[in-house]
């Protein structure tokens, strides 16, 4: 089977992990601290937290942004549910925006519009979570001047986009948001095996952000009360927080495949560009990327226009290929549906679920697992 995503695990990997079995902390040592520079560096933020998954990673960002009881959060349709669950976690309130047919992120427009109705019905969101689907950045300098006068914070869910710019720059820098979270799941464009992380530019921000993970507890002397600066032994929890650390083992392995992101983006940006050359005369909608970004390539998504999905995703199955879905609409699930959405709500994101069908790409994946995946597909097309 040919999977659509796939971890690429080499000796030097292997040989950081062991290292750390062998020479250090396991947990709480030098590794956290140094793999959260090496994102914060390679990113262009000033401040990085690493967490145990990229789901905790939307959680704390929605906690250090003081989602709570009686908010609003606004994010896309068309993501993995831990978009608009992280506002749930908190007690708040979620609604969604639809997307764009062509970049499959938040419309702009849409945007604009519910704001404009959130404004008059004095119901503006607390926060909205920014979706960079498949590796393309939303358009984050619009976005911004929109919520901007509003003073509602952006949190952008970066965790396809990790090696992607916008504008020239990277991903998760932060100029036009708040926060940003990465994920580090075996499919996403680096392993931790699993992980997250959250970027700010805002030093308040990175200090919520570091107690809401780690229990809410600090150590610092710039936290705590002067009477006890000698007491080295001294800690205290300031708010309730939750055990979200990464272990160093976790680090390690991010650390290792951190250097290695630039080849393996090179790589997926091959095989999207050979995609998208050899799938052209097909009877299929490619992906697009705006002039304004450069995908990392999470994802490699086409739009079926005249064939059952249903009978294209069996057929390829059939063949060893491993395709999937990405995704079906949150809203749409029957536990948001049991919070009062219905199909039809979001036009866009439903009709792009209806023909999607994700191929496989990954940097480990050969030219002849790529030549058979495009030589099965016109055959189960043409």
């Amino acid at each position: 089977m040919i999977p659509y995503g796939k971890h690429s695990i080499d000796q030097a990997d292997i040989d950081a992990v062991v290292d750390v079995l062998e020479n250090h902390f396991l947990t709480q040592g030098s590794k956290i601290p140094a793999f959260e520079k090496a994102i914060a560096n390679t990113v262009k933020a000033r401040f990085c937290t690493v967490v145990n998954s990229g789901t905790s990673a939307l959680h704390v960002a929605c906690l250090a942004a003081g989602v709570a009881a009686g908010d609003m959060v606004w994010t896309s349709p068309n993501s993995f549910v831990a978009s608009a669950n992280c506002a749930l976690y908190c007690g708040a309130s979620i609604d969604f925006i639809d997307i764009d047919p062509f970049t499959r992120n938040i419309s702009v427009e849409a945007l604009q519009a519910k704001l404009d109705t959130a404004k008059q019905q004095n119901a503006l969101p607390k926060a909205i979570v920014v979706v960079h689907f498949a590796g393309v950045s939303c358009d984050m300098q619009s976005i911004r001047a929109l919520t901007e006068p509003f003073g509602i914070t952006l949190i952008e869910d970066a965790a396809h986009a990790l090696g992607g710019q916008y504008l020239g720059e990277p991903v998760a820098n932060c100029q036009y948001s708040d926060m940003a979270i990465l994920s580090f799941h075996p499919v996403k464009a680096i392993t931790s095996a699993e992980g997250g992380a959250i970027t700010t530019n805002n030093p308040e921000l990175a200090h919520q952000l570091q107690l809401f993970s780690k229990h809410g507890i600090t150590r610092s002397a710039l936290h705590t009360p002067q009477e006890h600066a000698n007491e080295g032994w001294y800690y205290e929890q300031q708010v309730l927080g939750y055990n979200y650390r990464l272990s160093d083992l976790h680090a390690a392995l991010g650390m290792s495949q951190l250097a290695k992101l630039p080849e393996f983006i090179e790589a997926r940006a091959a095989q999207a560009a050979f995609y998208q050359q050899q799938l052209a005369d097909l009877p299929v909608v490619l992906p697009t990327v705006p002039d304004y970004a450069e995908s990392a390539w999470h994802l490699y998504v086409i739009e079926l226009q005249r064939h059952s999905r249903e009978a294209v995703y069996n057929a390829l199955k059939q063949r060893n290929i491993g395709v999937n879905v990405h995704y079906i609409p949150i809203h749409i699930h029957p536990h948001y549906q049991q919070l009062g959405f219905r199909p039809g709500q979001f036009p866009h994101a439903e009709h792009y679920y209806d023909v999607a069908l994700t191929l496989p790409l990954f940097p480990s994946m050969s030219k002849q697992e790529q030549q058979y995946v495009i030589t099965s597909l016109r055959e189960v097309l043409i």
